[in-house]
Formats: C-alpha cells, structure tokens, sequence
C-alpha cells in the first residue's frame, strides 16, 4: 500500500535539497536555477519508528523492514503554470498523481540564492502556489462539466453525481478557496476522491530556514506557522541544508552533529511523522525470528483490509487475527509471555486495527 507525497514550491527554495536528504541519494540536481528538475524524482523511505527495533530486539528477529513512504520532487512551479508557463502543465500532472502535498517555502535570506520573485515572502509564495492549483482545477472542472452533459441527458446517475460534485468544488474555487474545504457526504466521498482535483490533497507546510534557526524557528516560520494554523493545515520547520549534511553521516555521527546543533531529532523525522499524520495513517507490526516489520494502513482500517497489505490472498481467504498490543509484547518478552499472560486476543472481520497491533493473521489459501 503505497503512499507519496508530492515536494511542490517556487524554484530555489531547497526542494532538491531536501529531497537529496530524504534519500540520501543526489539523484536530485540541486543548483542554483529555476528547472533544475526537468523529469519528477522519486524516493522511498523507511518511516522512523523506534517501536519496530524493540520489537525485533524482544523476538530476536535476523531482519528489521520499516514501512515506506514515496516522495516526488516535482519541479519549481511559478506563476502562469496552470496556462502552461514553466513547463506547468507537466508539473501540475504530476501533482495529481501524489497523496498529499508539501509545499516547501523558502524562510531564509541568501544573496547568493536568487528568488524566481525577487523577494523572501513565504506567505505570498504559498498563496501563488495555491492559486496555481486553484486555476488549473477550475479550467479542469469546466471542461469536465462540458463532457458531462450528453451523459447526464442520457440519464447516467454516475455523471448526474459528478456533476453535482463538480459544481460544488467550482463554487468554493471561485470564491479562491481550495476544494478541500468542500463539506463531502460519505456516500458521495468514492466519488469525490475519484475527480483527482488538487486542492483537494491535504497540504503540509515545510519551512526551510537558515542552519541556525533550526532548532527555534524565525520570524518567517512563526508566518508559516499562523497560516498553517488558521487554515487547519499543518508545518515543520526544517533546515534543508542540516538535513543533507546528517544524510552524509553514520548514525552516531549524526547524532553528535544534531546535539552541537541543539536538536532533539533530525528534522526529516519530523517531516516525514507530520505526513504520516496529515494521510491519517497508522502502523502494525508482523513479528518473528526471521523479521520485524511495519505495514502502513490508513487509520480506521479492519483486519482482513489490513492482511490484504500483504498479499491479497490474506484479504480474500481472512479467517481471524492473533493480535497483541505492542505495550504487552514488550513487557511480556514477546508472543509466548503474551500467551501466557492472556494477553493475546483473537479478532475476526469486524476489528478495527489499531496503531501498534503486533498481528498473525490465518487464512484459507
């Protein structure tokens, strides 16, 4: 069950760099021009949990595999891209493919890094962020809305529905709100997810500060911070050019340079658990002495959705779950103690999964 995040800004705000961090690649061109990412970057990373190595260390597990995340360094976007200006229509395709976005804004002041806009204001660069995907939506609703008509005379209550929802996106963009504000039935939720429309994704507001702010934040992430908050969206601060540094260093160097620095965590943990709670996801663990490893669900997810993360065959042939707390696995030395204790529950079709569940699934082939 893959989920990705899309890294969307103004060029030379430090997306490549932070991306270049986030995989501990430079598959990224990080340079100091607009467009340096012609084609978007793709990298998966394992979701820091330290629940996974207590567990692997209980049951002695020879293997240790976190859950994953994908993130798409998508190229600078700029004013004028929903009409095709910088490569837009390309980019904001891209886009559409992804989960959920970070919009990366520049919360630091460089002389010898030029802004596409000749300022240092991250409010007004999230908002042309913003009006670029507002745009490109409108001009997508209103060519969708045209194509629905001959089905919606035919009678087709699957056109008669997305034309409903169409114009109920089309009304909150034209007073410039994004459509993720639309108040969406459940019955209708399917259908609404289907039309792909970017203000609709959930936003994560990523701001890159100078080294020196990355432990307090500056004046420009306390802005980010006031909009975030009055929009009901989330942010992280985070110095791009700290975070490629640590991705250089072993795991002990790197936890000395992050003291010098007066961080409790690398910020890419922190980036990367804020979007990790921005898809309301959550994890479960299988256990045994061949691994340890972490399966990433959506919160709200019953067992026999959770097995089929695994294969399919789990899903379709689901009998039951073996399931123990990871509190109680810890405590109790692992499966057997749990047993023993009567701390192992047997769950069937209708349990909701829950963060943590440590689970054996048995099912019909």
């Amino acid at each position: 069950m893959g989920f990705k995040m899309g890294i969307v800004g103004l060029p030379n705000v430090g997306k490549s760099t932070l991306f270049n961090a986030l995989t501990k690649t430079a598959a990224a061109q990080a340079a100091n021009f607009p467009f340096c990412t012609i084609e978007p970057n793709v990298g998966e990373v394992g979701v820091p949990d330290p629940r996974l190595d207590r567990l692997a260390e209980v049951a002695g597990s020879k293997q240790i595999i976190p859950t994953r995340m994908t993130f798409v360094d998508i190229a600078g976007l700029v004013k004028g891209a929903s009409k095709g200006e910088g490569l837009g229509n390309q980019f904001l395709a891209n886009i559409r493919e992804v989960d959920a976005i970070a919009h990366v804004l520049r919360c630091f002041e460089d002389e010898d890094v030029t802004h596409v806009e000749g300022r240092i204001d991250p409010i007004a660069d999230a908002q042309t962020i913003e009006t670029e995907l507002m745009l490109s939506d409108m001009e997508s609703i209103e060519r969708r809305l045209q194509n629905l008509s001959r089905k919606i005379r035919g009678g087709d209550k699957e056109a008669v529905q997305q034309d409903r929802l169409l114009r109920a996106a089309l009304a909150v963009l034209e007073e410039g709100k994004p459509a993720r504000v639309v108040d969406v039935d459940a019955e209708d939720r399917k259908a609404w997810n289907m039309l792909q429309l970017l203000t609709t994704k959930p936003v994560l507001y990523v701001c890159n500060v100078e080294e020196s702010a990355a432990a307090t934040g500056n004046e420009f992430s306390e802005r980010v911070a006031k909009m975030a908050a009055d929009e009901g969206n989330a942010h992280v601060v985070i110095s791009a050019a700290i975070e490629e540094e640590i991705s250089q260093l072993d795991p002990d160097e790197a936890q000395m340079f992050l003291e010098e620095m007066g961080l409790e965590e690398a910020g890419l943990d922190r980036l990367i658990r804020a979007g990790y709670e921005l898809l309301h996801l959550e994890t479960y663990f299988t256990v045994g002495p061949k691994e340890a490893r972490a399966w990433t669900i959506k919160k709200g997810t019953l067992a026999p959705q959770a097995a089929g993360v695994i294969h399919g065959d789990f899903e379709r042939g689901f009998i039951r779950a073996e399931t123990i707390a990871y509190d109680d696995f810890v405590a109790l030395g692992g499966e057997q103690g749990a047993k023993e204790a009567g701390k192992m529950r047997v769950e069937g079709k209708g349990y909701e999964v829950k963060d943590g569940d440590v689970l054996h699934f048995l099912f019909n082939a």
